[in-house]
């Protein structure tokens, strides 16, 4: 599995290469989005749905598990698996249909539902490390088999 890391020193940088990583996404890509809580998820979210030409506003589905976006140039399914504690609910809501759609599903807190996880997913974990100071954070992509340039 071919990894790579990039540094991110701002909100402005994460946003940016959501930004890129949405515009490099294909239809059927499934990004897996890990990190702890305040790690910057939403903000990297928020930049995919502009790569993929989205205008209407990108929140975490928290309490909802999904949200559709149709707008871009591919639909972008967002999940938020944050709150499911079988993975009977993920059948419920029908995953498979947007797992092997024609859109971009984003899932966070996918460690959650591994088990139905497809193999092509791409890993993106972003991590803070407060010795680099109180914006940075390590973002790593693995998986991916297109090349991303930082």
């Amino acid at each position: 599995m071919d990894v790579q890391v990039f540094q991110s020193y701002s909100v402005d940088d994460t946003f940016s290469f959501g930004i890129r990583l949405g515009e490099s996404c294909s239809p059927g890509d499934i990004i897996l989005l890990n990190g702890d809580l305040g790690v910057g998820k939403t903000v990297l979210s928020k930049g995919i749905g502009e790569g993929l030409g989205i205008q209407e506003p990108i929140s975490s589905p928290t309490f909802t598990v999904l949200q559709i976006y149709e707008e871009g140039r591919m639909p972008l399914y967002h999940f938020d698996v944050y709150r499911i504690t079988d993975v009977e609910e993920m059948e419920e809501i029908g995953y498979e249909d947007y797992f092997y759609g024609q859109g971009l599903c984003l899932v966070e807190w996918a460690s959650l539902i591994e088990e139905i996880l497809p193999d092509h997913a791409v890993s993106v974990t972003i991590e803070k490390d407060l010795e680099q100071g109180t914006d940075y954070r390590k973002i790593t992509v693995g998986g991916f088999g297109r090349k991303m340039e930082a």
